[in-house]
């Protein structure tokens, strides 16, 4: 399934985050964090986001490249491969991978495809199929047929900025949805929230993904 960018008819408020998100992305640098998140971006409320720290912890992780179990899934070869997924940008990137089929019809659904194609330098948790499954089908019809709702949930998995394995191993981000995400780990364990890393460290164009086992849920 290939996403081509459309222009989208979204509210002013998630139009003013695209352009804001667009604007803090700065050059896409993978140096960890020092002392307030770099390039943060505005919640879905357009209101400022708060600093954070994210403590650079000094060593790379042993992974130069895309690590985890899940990695296997993704093709040797074509769009939806490493290679391919890197010369696109990151929704369109998702589209081509066959573990993030779910996470990409709710990204459309949502309306949110330019606004992460057309963001410079942020990262995104990408729940993988199996995550989406963990969740009872009643409450997943409920979440994807309400698009506030849908939305908080999603733009929970972004962050600004393209963080490395390193920033990863003691992190506080304020996420684009507003709430804040914790990270944790070492060498190629790392955990999101409540949520494992199962294939890292993966480029698109305009983002670094970390495809992830379980589906975020901001605090209400």
């Amino acid at each position: 399934m290939m996403i081509t960018n459309k222009r989208l008819t979204a509210t002013v408020p998630l139009l003013a985050l695209a352009v804001s998100l667009t604007a803090c992305g700065g050059n896409g640098s993978t140096s960890a964090d020092t002392g307030a998140d770099a390039g943060a971006v505005p919640s879905s409320s357009s209101a400022p986001m708060a600093t954070e720290s994210a403590p650079e912890t000094g060593t790379e992780s042993a992974a130069d490249g895309p690590f985890g179990t899940a990695c296997s899934a993704v093709p040797a070869d074509g769009e939806g491969s490493f290679t391919g997924m890197a010369d696109d940008p990151v929704a369109t990137a998702a589209s081509n991978n066959p573990v993030l089929s779910t996470l990409v019809t709710a990204v459309k659904k949502a309306g949110l495809v330019d606004t992460l194609n057309s963001a410079d330098g942020i990262t995104v948790f990408a729940p993988t199929n199996d995550a989406f499954a963990k969740i009872d089908k009643k409450t997943l019809d409920k979440v994807l047929a309400d698009k506030k709702m849908l939305t908080d949930i999603l733009t929970y998995h972004v962050v600004a900025g393209r963080k490395t394995p390193a920033d990863l191993e003691s992190g506080s981000f304020t996420t684009l949805q507003g709430g804040r995400v914790t990270t944790t780990g070492s060498g190629q364990d790392y955990t999101v929230g409540n949520a494992g890393v199962v294939c890292g460290n993966v480029p698109t164009r305009n983002a670094t993904v970390y495809i992830i086992d379980t589906v975020l849920m901001p605090e209400k």
